[in-house]
């Protein structure tokens, strides 16, 4: 792989891990027709993915530093006895964050499949196109006004339902989530929060479950100087996404994306049935 190509894998990763397009639909079909296919491709998808993780985690790192101190706080509350007076807002992002990602538990049973299906392009395209159908629909859905601060605890179990789709190439993680959000009450700008949030365990998780197949991947000299280069890219560009989503949300609509899913949908299929 080159620092070109690899720069522009990050450029990718950063815009459609965050903007509601899909990243794995993406890269899975740049991976297809671009034989962008050796054996650091693995080690490259994971290190994009944690270079998005940074991104998230500095545009977030207030909430973020509310969630790990509410974590401890949680902790001694549940020792001391100190639980019944409630929780605050950092102990319950936290919670709300654990009871999200349950439902992402069972994915483990299904990951082959998902594999198997980013290898065929025009199925990238038919998911594609329901993402963009998912985007149209949230746009309908964009009028609550319930905050994060004010949910219940049941909530984030459903809209972590929502980010089972976002496993499939082609379902945008955070377009899944967000519409959960918004079906199940968030404003439009909570909805973004905490679906950018869910997506902190969301990553460190599918990482974890890579980290024997990558540390038993020797990564060769080569590889190196592209493998910095994509990672920075996908560093800054993820953060520049995630402040252009945050503006959408707040003064604009996702109907953009959702033309542009069905663009790159309809063109993925024609051209794996041209190829």
């Amino acid at each position: 792989m080159s620092v070109t190509m690899a720069i522009i894998l990050g450029v990718i990763q950063g815009i459609a891990e965050f903007l509601p397009i899909s990243s794995s639909g993406h890269l899975a079909l740049m991976h297809n027709f671009f034989g962008v296919s050796d054996k650091n491709n693995l080690a490259f998808d994971i290190l994009l993915h944690l270079a998005t993780l940074f991104a998230v985690c500095i545009v977030y790192r207030k909430d973020v530093w509310l969630i790990v101190k509410g974590f401890f706080t949680l902790i001694k509350k549940l020792f001391s006895g100190e639980i019944k007076k409630g929780l605050d807002y950092g102990e319950k992002l936290f919670v709300m964050l654990v009871i999200a990602s349950i439902p992402l538990i069972p994915i483990v049973l299904i990951k082959d499949k998902v594999e198997y299906l980013s290898e065929i392009s025009w199925v990238i395209g038919i998911l594609l196109i329901i993402n963009g159908i998912m985007l149209y629909i949230s746009d309908k859905l964009s009028k609550n006004e319930e905050t994060l601060q004010r949910s219940d605890l049941q909530k984030p179990f459903f809209i972590g339902l929502f980010q089972v789709f976002g496993v499939l190439p082609g379902i945008s993680r955070s377009g899944s989530t967000i519409t959960g959000g918004l079906f199940f009450g968030l404003n439009r700008q909570d909805a973004v929060k905490f679906s950018f949030l869910m997506s902190i365990p969301a990553i460190i998780g599918a990482c974890v479950f890579e980290l024997p197949e990558f540390f038993s991947t020797k990564i060769s000299e080569e590889m190196v100087l592209p493998l910095i280069a994509g990672v920075i890219t996908a560093a800054v560009v993820g953060f520049i996404s995630i402040k252009i989503l945050q503006y959408i949300a707040k003064y604009s609509s996702f109907g953009i994306f959702s033309i542009y899913c069905f663009f790159i949908g309809i063109t993925a299929i024609v051209a794996d049935i041209l190829k």
